[in-house]
């Protein structure tokens, strides 16, 4: 029998139902500042309990051990300086509540003696009078920059977070202001995401969704290479497409390689290092023990850092957990299940007039498989001949709808404009509105971004060969019609990148970490259910929150009984009891 969770109370957090980082969409410290001007700042030691805001500095705490050979790194000095609520790292002549700075890290843990990179840092200073300590996030990717997601503080985390803790963002290393993968490719963004305010005013999703919705992890990227025809059935046609994939990935490691500076970094950015990094960002921060909020790839990062510091782990949430025992392979299997269904569940509600705004009907008829059916014949029919829109130099193919529709799977609120877009495609032959929400999916640059390969590749070594591949291409195409060919050949576009892993999927049980909150999402189309079910498994002090809702994670985007059981595990320490579920907005 489950408990639905209930603290008491029924305010809910202003938190908006979809989570946006204005780049495109994973931390900086509060503790060593507390009472002290912006400036060099010593990495002084303070107690992670609440402290004063202002006033005398409180007795130093017991710190964590700091790892042979890196004391030069945990001991630096930290020259915090204010900036603005926006744009980034630039500083700011005003006092706005919000203060950036840059470490120093090792490019290569096993030679902290040598190259050295940086790790840019945002914090939002609590606006409470007592202060709790630092609250690192991770918004997800990988590829996603922390340093905007904090500027979005006041949508991304609850008022009593705001208000008890320093949060902080940081970019992990290879995204944008941290040391970054830098590439010259023709159209390629900046690692992290694109330039900021990228959404025009027009744009039906501005301020309000990101091409993830809260981590696009590990999705695919977009339609770059067409399955030839036939391509389903395998043989010389699979051969195809795989040269074709080969060709794509070892030009964009190339420009990639000849622009990244130290050229050493596109072998370094794997999540371990991530892990080491942030371990050194909460020394720093004067925090004895890290507390943490991952979505998506986050809690892969997380999970990482509970694996390597179970004593310096404190309180950890993590929302839309990643499986760390799943190959590539697995993982894109899982997401082809977990999109399709997503994909029937939104026809459903669109046919039940739960997916229209007031006015509108659904364009879907008949049952969910002809509805679905009619969703793939569009994008068939797009690619035959693609759609007009207003802008008579562009028009709308059958890759753009179906990268539109895969992303807005990750957001079931706004499953109503989907509705709005394809009736207009489908009875006006017109593709405005298509193109609308594809340019709101992909203004932040989303997967395709060059630091998502580099990191899963280092991450998950490359397995299977030719055959292998073949036969989950096309388990993927039976299990997924709609969306399973752009969710295939992850090992085809590792191989090809180059820069690969060797550190085999594993379990991670973190023995010894405090406990850690895992929240999954049942309709949960990027993260599948059952990965968070298996990662609270998996960990020694896991303990799993289930919502019963749809799209990618749950925190910001479900109702306040979600946001009350992070909040109270984050705040106070108290978890939700054992088998705890959560039901659609309550």
């Amino acid at each position: 029998m489950k408990n639905s969770v209930n603290h008491g109370g029924d305010r809910k957090h202003p938190v908006p139902s979809s989570r946006r980082v204005a780049a495109g969409v994973l931390a900086a410290t509060a503790g060593v500042c507390l009472g002290v001007g912006v400036g060099a700042v010593p990495a002084a030691a303070v107690p992670a309990a609440a402290v004063p805001a202002a006033g005398p500095a409180p007795a130093v705490a017991a710190q964590a051990a700091v790892p042979k050979g890196l004391e030069s790194f945990y001991n630096q000095t930290v020259e915090w300086y204010d900036c603005g609520k926006t744009g980034g790292m630039e500083k700011s002549a005003d006092k706005t509540g919000f203060q950036c700075a840059r470490v120093t890290v090792p490019l290569d843990y096993s030679k902290p003696d040598g190259q050295t990179i940086e790790i840019a840092m945002k914090k939002h200073v609590a606006t409470g009078s007592v202060r709790r300590g630092s609250l690192f996030a991770n918004p997800g990717g990988p590829g996603y920059s922390g340093v905007e997601m904090v500027e979005d503080n006041e949508k991304q985390f609850s008022p009593d977070l705001n208000t008890s803790y320093d949060i902080i963002g940081f970019d992990p290393r290879g995204i944008g202001d941290s040391t970054p993968i830098t590439c010259t490719g023709a159209g390629e963004t900046p690692a992290g995401g694109a330039a900021r305010g990228a959404m025009g005013a027009e744009d039906p999703l501005s301020d309000s969704i990101r091409a993830d919705a809260a981590g696009v992890d590990p999705a695919p990227p977009e339609d770059t290479e067409v399955p030839a025809a036939g391509a389903a059935e395998g043989g010389a046609d699979f051969k195809t497409l795989i040269d074709e994939i080969t060709k794509n990935y070892r030009q964009k490691e190339a420009d990639c390689a000849s622009a990244t500076k130290p050229a050493g970094l596109l072998d370094h950015v794997d999540t371990v290092s991530v892990a080491r990094d942030l371990d050194v960002l909460r020394a720093l921060s004067g925090d004895e023990k890290l507390t943490y909020l991952g979505f998506s790839y986050g809690t892969y990062l997380g999970a990482h850092y509970a694996e390597l510091f179970p004593a310096n782990t404190g309180r950890m949430v993590f929302d839309g957990a990643v499986d760390p025992t799943l190959s590539l392979g697995e993982r894109g299997v899982g997401q082809a299940r977990g999109f399709e269904s997503s994909l029937r569940t939104y026809v459903e509600q669109c046919q039940a007039g739960l997916a229209v705004q007031k006015g509108q009907s659904c364009p879907l008829t008949g049952d969910t498989d002809a509805g679905v059916q009619q969703v793939r014949d569009l994008i068939t029919s797009a690619n035959q001949s693609p759609l007009k829109t207003t802008d008579p130099n562009v028009t709308v193919n059958g890759s753009t709808i179906r990268v539109a529709v895969n992303r807005l799977m990750y957001s079931s609120e706004y499953w109503s404009l989907l509705t709005y877009a394809l009736d207009q495609a489908m009875n006006q032959q017109d593709g405005t509105y298509i193109q609308a929400l594809y340019g709101s999916a992909t203004a932040g640059g989303g997967s395709g971004a060059p630091t998502f390969y580099a990191v899963n590749c280092l991450d998950i070594p490359v397995q299977g060969d030719m055959s292998t591949w073949e036969q989950q291409y096309r388990q993927n195409l039976q299990s997924s019609p709609t969306f399973g060919a752009s969710l295939s050949n992850q090992d085809a576009r590792c191989q090809a990148w180059g820069h690969n892993g060797t550190r085999k999927p594993a379990p991670i049980h973190a023995k010894g970490a405090a406990p850690i909150l895992v929240v999954g999402t049942t309709g949960d189309p990027a993260t599948p259910y059952a990965w968070s079910q298996a990662v609270a498994d998996q960990l020694e002090s896991g303990r799993l929150l289930t919502w019963e809702g749809n799209g990618h994670t749950a925190y910001g985007r479900s109702g306040p009984c979600v946001h009350r059981a992070v909040d109270d595990y984050l705040l106070n320490g108290t978890m939700p009891k054992e088998d705890s579920t959560c039901k659609g907005s309550e």
